[in-house]
């Protein structure tokens, strides 16, 4: 099967709920597609084959994933790519040596942490997560990737909330499978 032919029969599996969790946003829930276990290898499957296509040659070190929707996929990604899977957690959950990232939320700021020992220095990475919106958790994690000395390849998503534009702060390119929310829902 072909990347569009998988993200057809992915998208077919979300549930959708209008104005959650805000006024304007179609929320689509991509948690069903883990219920059903040939769903969820050709979840994995569509980013796989995206990320050899894309980086033939170039091999993958390790799969940063985002707490907590990252940890849904990225470690079978990380296995799928022959890859380590490294997590960034929210600040206060990891033990060690961390270093962190702040960004801004709706109504203030949280910090991002990472392993400070995680990541050899010019290690090839693919950042993942379930969905960008404004981009600020997604961004995080990319800073967090840099002050490793990683070489971020791309980040890649489940689903994008196009009009929020959440990809133009990103350090890298970026692949979303489904397409995404392009505009607010009229109220």
């Amino acid at each position: 099967m072909s990347i569009t032919e998988y993200a057809t029969e992915l998208k077919g599996a979300l549930r959708q709920y209008p104005n959650f969790p805000q006024e304007g946003i179609l929320f689509e829930d991509f948690l069903p597609i883990f219920r059903d276990p040939q769903l969820f290898k050709k979840l994995i499957e569509s980013f796989k084959l995206h990320l050899q296509e894309k980086f033939t040659g170039k091999k993958i070190d390790y799969v940063i994933g985002l707490e907590a929707r990252g940890f849904l996929f990225g470690p079978a990604l990380a296995l799928a790519l022959d890859a380590g899977f490294v997590p960034v957690r929210k600040q206060g959950k990891l033990a060690g040596e961390v270093v962190h990232a702040v960004y801004a939320k709706e109504y203030g700021e949280d910090v991002f942490e990472i392993q400070a020992d995680s990541i050899p220095e010019h290690s090839n990475v693919v950042i993942v997560d379930d969905i960008i919106a404004t981009g600020g958790s997604a961004k995080a994690a990319g800073d967090l990737a840099l002050q490793l000395n990683a070489n971020i390849l791309e980040f890649c998503f489940v689903m994008e909330l196009d009009f929020l534009k959440g990809t133009q702060k990103l350090q890298a390119p970026s692949f979303t499978l489904l397409s995404g929310q392009e505009e607010a829902l009229s109220k």
